[in-house]
C-alpha cells in the first residue's frame, strides 16, 4: 500500500511517497525491522498479507484510522520509523509503482486500494 503527497497543491513540484509493507513467506528477505528473525514472516502468506493490506486500506479510506499511524505500527518496511516517509522524490519511483500494480493514494484526491 502506498500514498503519496504533493507538498506543491499539484503544480508539477515536488511528490512524496509513503508505503505501509506486509512481508509474507514469498518475499525475498524474510526478516524485517519489527521481526528480525522472520519467524512471523515466514508463517504469513501472501493471502493473509494481501486481506492485511485491505483492510488497512478501508481503514484509512473511511477515515477509522491515519496512514501514518498504521504504517508506524504495522509496516515492515524500515520507513515505519518515520510513519512510511519514503524520503524520496516520487519520479524515481513511479515506474516500479505502476511495474508492480502498486496504487498511489493521493491526499485530497480519490482514493483506492
Amino acid at each position: 500500500m502506498s500514498s503519496s503527497s504533493n507538498r506543491h497543491g499539484g503544480d508539477g513540484g515536488e511528490v512524496r511517497a509513503s508505503d505501509i509493507l506486509v512481508k509474507h513467506q514469498g518475499s525475498r528477505r524474510k526478516a524485517s525491522w519489527k521481526d528480525p528473525e522472520g519467524q512471523v514472516i515466514k508463517n504469513t502468506t501472501r493471502d493473509s498479507a494481501v486481506s492485511q493490506l485491505k483492510a488497512f486500506c478501508d481503514d484509512i479510506v473511511s477515515g477509522k484510522a491515519k496512514f501514518e499511524d498504521i504504517a508506524s505500527r504495522f509496516s515492515d518496511c524500515s520507513s515505519a520509523k518515520h510513519a512510511g516517509d519514503l524520503d524520496q522524490s516520487l519520479s524515481s519511483y513511479n515506474s516500479k509503482f505502476n511495474q508492480k500494480n502498486i496504487y498511489l493514494l493521493s491526499r485530497g484526491s480519490e482514493k483506492r486500494c
